[in-house]
């Protein structure tokens, strides 16, 4: 008969949901979800409750919610569920070694690259960043390392040329959750053998910053069109006109006409275009938004807010 295991499932973000909405149709039994606590976001600062711990409500599965996870408490916590395996998906804190030690069959990670690369908390962004054109799931036994335990199973996603970080997150997260179904189907059928990751090919994605975004013009048109894509929504992409700032979401790379000009001006169009020169190629810089207003095309932003040929972009 095939085994079934007694998990706990800890992730926080909407990338997390589609794996912990598997589990839950699965034959596997989520005894207990570990996820971040509420926190505030927005200009109002509003409190709002994580994406998983609005789905363990409405599935209904026992939540937690600890501000702390090392402590004996936690660990005593999950220590009395006597669980067979932990799910790990973007929880966003490193466990310690006393609660990796509490499953008898270990912790399995879910991360959203093809491991060795991308190790880290962006690995989405970082790889759109790059300039890839693949990337995909791996789901490994986790270890006291960040990202290096033994590959369990891997599937590949194309990054399409127009994928930004959201449109790559959201088939992540789907395919995500068929790998992990995937993973716990072999090992409950003692179907799997974990293999040792090639560590010296290992490659990081580390947590991005707002000031990640600034542009800087002086990069090539393609790597600086690569940032926007992965930069979005979030962190975001910006420049600076006469001292404010503007918000750059979408743009495409062009090969620059004519004599080399400045990086970061403004170049002759027409009135319905932005192409800005770079340090090879021009940009044309199709989603913009102002300091105070409403993400917009360009044709409709130059409407009301003119920007002509020798402005010079920060």
């Amino acid at each position: 008969m095939t085994r079934s295991f007694d998990i706990v499932f800890m992730g926080t973000p909407d990338f997390s949901v589609p794996c912990l909405d598997t589990l839950h149709r699965s034959r596997h039994r989520v005894v207990q979800v570990v996820t971040q606590p509420d926190r505030p976001k927005g200009r109002g600062r509003r409190v709002y409750p994580p994406p998983v711990k609005t789905t363990a409500l409405k599935l209904s599965l026992p939540v937690i919610q600890p501000e702390k996870i090392k402590t004996a408490e936690f660990t005593e916590t999950l220590s009395r569920l006597h669980p067979d395996l932990m799910v790990v998906v973007a929880y966003g804190r490193i466990l310690p070694k006393a609660v990796l030690e509490i499953p008898a069959a270990g912790c399995i990670n879910v991360h959203a690259s093809l491991l060795p690369r991308y190790r880290g908390s962006a690995p989405i962004h970082w790889a759109i960043i790059n300039g890839e054109t693949e990337t995909g799931i791996t789901t490994i036994m986790m270890d006291e390392g960040m990202d290096t335990g033994d590959i369990l199973l891997t599937a590949t996603e194309p990054i399409g040329p127009d994928d930004t970080a959201a449109t790559l997150h959201d088939r992540l997260a789907d395919l995500g959750a068929k790998v992990l179904e995937e993973t716990l189907d072999r090992m409950a059928d003692r179907r799997l053998a974990p293999t040792s990751q090639m560590h010296d090919q290992a490659t990081l994605a580390p947590m991005l910053k707002k000031e990640d975004g600034r542009i800087d013009w002086h990069q090539p048109a393609k790597v600086i069109s690569d940032r926007i894509r992965g930069m979005n929504p979030w962190p975001g992409t910006f420049t600076f006109y006469d001292d404010k700032r503007l918000k750059i979401f979408k743009a495409v790379a062009l090969p620059a006409a004519g004599k080399a000009v400045t990086p970061g001006t403004v170049v002759p169009g027409f009135p319905d275009e932005l192409r800005v020169a770079t340090g090879n190629g021009l940009l044309s810089v199709l989603e913009i938004q102002g300091e105070s207003g409403n993400r917009l095309t360009v044709s409709e932003f130059l409407r009301g807010h003119p920007i002509p040929a020798g402005a010079i972009f920060d």
